[in-house]
C-alpha cells in the first residue's frame, strides 16, 4: 500500500520528536518535527488527495498545519503567533472540505451545542493564563475549531468517514496541549500526549480522502 511507508516513517519521526523534546535537543527537534509533517503530505498524496476537490481542500489543510508545526518551534512570540495564524487557517480549510460534503443537520445543531459546551469549559479554564493580546485570537481560534469539529461529526453521521470525526476531535484535542504549554505550564506531560495525538489526527484526516465523500 502506496501509504504504509510515509505513515511508518512518520510514526517513526514522532518517536525521535518526543526524545528530541524530552532531551530539549534544539537541532533534533527542528529534524523530527518538519519529517513528521512531511509524512502525513506525502501520506494524503498517496492516497489521492489531488484527485477530488475534497481531497484539494484536505490537502490544504495539511500544508497549513505543517507551516504550524515549523513555526511553533522557533521560542519567539511573534513565530507563536504565525504558527497559530496557520492551524487556524488549517481548520478552516478542513471546515470547507467538510461543509462541501453531504452533512446531517440535525446532527450538526446537536455537535455544535455539544462542542460549544466543551469550548465555553476550555475558554473559562484557559483565559485567565492568557495575556491581554492573545484573549481575542484565542477566542476566535475556539470558534473556528469549534465549527471545523461539528462540520466533521454531522459529516460521519450522513456516512461519511467515521474517522473525519475522530480526525477532527483528535486534532481539537491536541491543541489543548499546545495551549496549556504555551500559557499554562511548560511541561513535556504536554508533549507526550499532544504530539502523538497531534500527528494521528493528521494522518487520519489524510487517509479519509479516499474514497473522497460524496456518498
Amino acid at each position: 500500500m502506496a501509504s504504509a511507508l510515509p505513515t511508518a516513517l512518520c510514526a517513526l519521526a514522532v518517536g525521535a520528536l518526543l526524545a528530541s523534546e524530552r532531551s530539549d535537543s534544539r537541532p533534533g527537534i527542528w529534524l523530527a518535527k518538519p519529517a513528521a509533517a512531511a509524512c502525513f503530505l506525502w501520506a494524503a498524496l498517496a492516497w489521492g488527495a489531488l484527485d477530488s476537490p475534497y481531497g484539494r481542500w484536505i490537502l490544504g489543510g495539511l500544508a497549513l498545519s505543517a507551516c504550524g508545526d515549523v513555526l511553533l518551534i522557533p521560542r519567539s512570540s511573534g513565530a507563536f503567533r504565525a504558527g497559530i495564524a496557520a492551524f487556524l487557517l488549517s481548520h478552516v480549510a478542513y471546515a470547507v472540505a467538510f461543509a462541501s460534503s453531504p452533512w446531517e443537520l440535525p446532527v450538526l445543531a446537536l455537535a455544535a451545542g455539544g462542542v460549544a459546551l466543551a469550548a465555553w469549559r476550555i475558554q473559562r479554564w484557559l483565559l485567565p493564563h492568557v495575556p491581554g493580546d492573545f484573549r481575542l485570537p484565542v477566542i476566535a481560534y475556539l470558534a473556528v475549531i469549534s465549527t471545523m469539529v461539528a462540520l466533521a461529526v454531522a459529516v460521519s453521521a450522513a456516512g461519511g468517514p467515521l474517522l473525519v470525526a475522530i480526525g477532527a476531535i483528535a486534532f481539537a484535542a491536541s491543541d489543548i496541549s499546545v495551549a496549556r504549554h504555551r500559557f499554562v505550564a511548560e511541561d513535556f506531560a504536554n508533549s507526550a500526549w499532544g504530539l502523538p495525538l497531534y500527528f494521528a489526527s493528521q494522518l487520519a484526516l489524510a487517509s479519509t480522502v479516499v474514497p473522497a465523500p460524496g456518498f
